[in-house]
């Protein structure tokens, strides 16, 4: 049997699909050939599939580096509902007990997830190098360069971990990447740009509509227009906890949908609750910051709309492609008031140390208390910690700060464009727009009643819905496992 048809067989048995999408064969042939990989596939595009799969057909262990805990959660869970026992996540989640019996079963398992500051560990990396890794995945690889400078030091320290561990093949996925940023995750894992091969997709997805509504002091307004009209389910993304948290309120008392927010701020056992009543329609709208959505496996969101500008195109695009993954008409609408990328600027100002900081931390050799928030705090003991020069470290602060400045312009140019706004995101990552799909954007044009739905009939099915008992104990089942 050759390899073609040996991983479309088991694309079927293992996931239940008849064909593979754009790239995911493409990405599994190159890894079972013993090429490391960088794969760049649109959001939504199932990029999870080509290192599971190509797990599957390897001896060994698959280890997943993995930015987020929520995300690391979630993947585990998926892998279990399909029936693969064989996976577990090593995090701060588990108390010592739980991490060291992992740790020492390790043969017991197929894949394992865990962070970048987790690999770092001296126990975990030793446990593990005793281990045959038959694949390294590194998942959402633009956090290298997105979060590797910024507050998460440990993610430049990942190609000196894949060196201790013998360099096995390794699969960097993305969704987000530019030109820059890729050659930055190809020397940050020590991964030869002549001998990786590089699977890429343009970033568009050709079912998804852009548009941006100017509003004027009316942003509430407008934005309870969009809820009324537009098909659910949908994600509200904010740049501020706080106003998330007013909007969800709101928006409870404007409307009869189920909506609710979801923050850091949010105890654990609630973020799983709300994604997983999210993912069971249970919940109509979710107000979020950017801790929603990155590995939620939901397929028939229809719309995302941003309440803040957001930071960057990069950002952008992985929020709003967390609609429309069942290849169906959807949105994304950004609501911009003149101003709004002040919010985006403070944030900015409040993320970095000012060399003020800097200047004192390496003086004295610690930190005033009081005098920065966390993530401050957190990048001057990176700095102190990785013995980096004073000068180099106001240098790398002072091109992050640059770069982040540029990166908002683009958002606020996009926001205010009167162009093609599809084009002028590719444009950001080099891409040409070779064709315009039917609704593009709001420059171009929009049929917006193809996103609208009737309200009452919407509500009318969800009261009438079959809530017959066996249902209803798979759902219960569900949101208490």
């Amino acid at each position: 049997m050759n390899k073609h048809t040996q991983i479309k067989e088991m694309l079927y048995q293992r996931f239940g699909y008849t064909s593979f999408r754009e790239g995911q064969e493409e990405a599994i042939l190159a890894a079972l050939s013993g090429d490391n990989t960088l794969v760049m596939l649109p959001t939504g595009t199932g990029k999870s599939i080509c290192y599971q799969l190509t797990g599957y057909c390897l001896d060994g262990i698959v280890l997943i580096v993995s930015p987020l805990l929520s995300l690391m959660q979630d993947q585990v869970e998926q892998m279990k509902m399909m029936g693969e026992k064989r996976v577990a996540a090593i995090n701060s989640l588990m108390n010592k007990r739980e991490k060291e019996w992992i740790l020492n079963h390790l043969p017991q398992y197929k894949f394992i997830f865990l962070s970048p500051e987790m690999l770092q560990q001296k126990y975990v990396l030793n446990q593990l190098k005793q281990q045959e890794i038959s694949l390294l995945a590194i998942d959402e690889a633009h956090c290298i360069s997105q979060w590797g400078m910024d507050f998460r030091l440990d993610y430049l320290e990942l190609g000196k971990s894949r060196k201790e561990l013998g360099e096995p093949l390794t699969m960097a996925l993305t969704a987000t990447a530019t030109e820059i940023v890729r050659e930055e995750i190809l020397t940050s894992l020590f991964l030869d740009k002549t001998k990786t091969k590089q699977i890429l997709y343009s970033v568009d997805r050709p079912n998804i509509a852009y548009s941006t509504i100017s509003c004027y002091q009316d942003k509430n307004e407008q934005l309870l227009n969009q809820i009324n009209q537009l098909t659910k389910p949908g994600i509200i993304y904010f740049s501020s906890k706080k106003k998330a948290d007013e909007v969800s309120g709101w928006l409870k008392s404007k409307t009869g949908f189920s909506v609710e927010s979801y923050h850091s701020d949010i105890e654990n056992d609630d973020k799983i609750k709300i994604q997983q009543q999210f993912i069971q329609n249970e919940i109509d709208i979710i107000c979020a910051t950017s801790a929603f959505g990155m590995g939620i496996n939901k397929e028939n969101i229809r719309f995302v709309i941003h309440y803040h500008l957001p930071a960057s195109v990069e950002a952008y695009l992985q929020e709003v492609g967390r609609s429309g993954r069942d290849g169906k008409p959807s949105v994304a609408i950004l609501l911009f008031e003149a101003g709004d990328q002040f919010l985006q600027l403070r944030l900015q100002e409040d993320g970095l140390p000012t060399s003020a900081m800097l200047e004192y931390a390496y003086r004295h050799k610690k930190i005033i208390e009081g005098s920065c928030c966390s993530t401050q705090k957190q990048i001057i003991e990176n700095y102190l910690l990785s013995h980096v020069p004073l000068k180099e470290a106001k240098s790398q602060i002072m091109g992050r700060k640059i770069q982040k400045e540029r990166q908002l312009d683009y958002m606020v140019h996009y926001a205010q464009t009167t162009e093609c706004k599809r084009a002028h995101i590719l444009h950001y990552f080099n891409e040409p727009l070779l064709e315009k799909p039917f609704n593009c954007c709001s420059s171009c044009g929009l049929d917006e009643e193809c996103f609208w739905s009737n309200q009452e009939e919407y509500l009318q099915s969800k009261m009438t819905k079959d809530k017959n008992w066996e249902k209803a104990l798979t759902k219960l089942f569900l949101l208490t496992n």
